[in-house]
């Protein structure tokens, strides 16, 4: 898959671009859609959220897409800085990388990737969504954090696994073709 730096962190906005929406939109409509729908007295996750002046996030009503760049933003750092290179060397720590079937080598990465980011971002996102309003308490934090890692860990897993993963790998096969099937710089400048 990814062969340099570049390519990695390509690999990672792919990856981060589909995952936050994914996120955003899982979070809204599926875990706390009846709740805003319920409290607005609304029809629609959608008018629920028009209703209520935006998303709650770090203490203020903001737009979704506001939101979404605020944890696009959160999420390719951290997957850039711990996510990609930790799963990386986790993976490599139970499978060697050049006698692995590749499919089993990428099932561990991925399996460790959301080990990894699935608790960092909920930690994150409960900070975020935090109610403010009602004071900061130690407790309350911890438990939103694993109430949200409770919630997002089967989905992260799931979806990471079997659908956002190989779309992202098939994406990038075609963006980026596989060494070999041209020649390199090196052979091109010899000829």
């Amino acid at each position: 898959m990814p062969k340099n730096q570049f390519q990695r962190m390509m690999f990672a906005l792919l990856t981060v671009i589909i995952t936050v929406h994914a996120y955003v939109f899982y979070s809204l409509y599926v875990v706390n859609g009846s709740t805003l729908m319920a409290v607005t007295g609304a029809e629609s996750v959608l008018a629920a959220i028009r209703q209520q002046g935006g998303v709650y996030m770090l203490g203020q009503f903001l737009p979704i897409w506001a939101v979404v760049l605020v944890e696009f933003v959160l999420a390719y750092l951290l997957e850039n800085v711990m996510g990609s290179p930790l799963s990386f060397k986790l993976a490599s720590r139970v499978f060697d990388p050049q006698t692995t079937h590749p499919v089993l080598f990428e099932s561990a990465i991925i399996c460790a990737t959301v080990g990894l980011m699935c608790p960092a971002m909920s930690l994150l996102a409960s900070i975020l969504y935090y109610p403010y309003y009602a004071g900061f308490d130690i407790f309350t934090l911890l438990a939103n954090w694993l109430k949200l890692v409770c919630f997002n860990f089967p989905f992260a897993f799931f979806t990471q696994m079997f659908f956002i993963q190989p779309l992202v790998r098939k994406v990038f096969k075609t963006i980026f073709v596989r060494e070999g099937k041209f020649p390199t710089e090196e052979a091109q400048a010899e000829v």
